[in-house]
């Protein structure tokens, strides 16, 4: 089952980090202001997802890739907070809220492979 919600986790990685070149805007729209160019940081923070659930694929690099995601998890959180405070269009306030908390849950699943 471990390698089962790896190869979940793995996947869900990769696939957020091709949406960060497929769908910019969404990803932009998402970005604190005070952020420094936040076209790069987008394109770094999709391609820091590939590679990281690329690397939890493989056993040599699975203990370093969730390291990695881990520390990109708490990268991202402020933006996670920017779009609850700024009440991002089309979603839900209480999915905006319940997405906060869903970090840490993220974090601890990355941390089973460390």
């Amino acid at each position: 089952m471990k390698d089962f919600f790896l190869y979940i986790m793995a996947t869900l990685y990769v696939m957020a980090g091709i949406m960060h070149f497929v769908k910019p805007k969404v990803y932009l729209r998402i970005m604190p202001p005070y952020l420094p160019n936040p076209k790069l940081l987008n394109k770094i923070a999709g391609l820091a997802e590939i590679i990281l659930g690329l690397g939890l694929l493989h056993e040599s690099t699975r203990s370093l890739a969730a390291w990695g995601i881990i520390l990109l998890l708490v990268a991202v959180f402020p933006a996670n907070l920017y779009m609850y405070q700024k009440k991002s269009k089309g979603i839900p306030e209480w999915a905006l809220l319940i997405r906060l908390p869903l970090q840490l849950v993220l974090i601890f699943w990355a941390y089973l492979y460390t």
